[in-house]
């Protein structure tokens, strides 16, 4: 959930993409199930997911690399 806060905004959405896009290497472009799930059909490759540990987020989750 995103939730905005005047002129910011927050939640665990925000949380989980901050601790996702600190994990990725330069140039690459890492994203979560969420979002492979959500771009289905569209012919963008991505590598097979791994487990992470996002720190303060619960559980793990399976993150992915997009191919080019």
């Amino acid at each position: 959930m995103v939730e905005r806060r005047n002129e910011d905004v927050g939640g665990i959405a925000v949380h989980v993409a901050q601790r996702v896009s600190a994990l990725a290497a330069p140039g690459e472009v890492l994203v979560s199930r969420t979002v492979v799930d959500r771009v289905t059909g569209s012919n963008i490759p991505f590598s097979e997911g791994q487990d992470h540990n996002l720190k303060g987020v619960p559980g793990t989750r399976q993150l992915f690399t997009v191919e080019s």
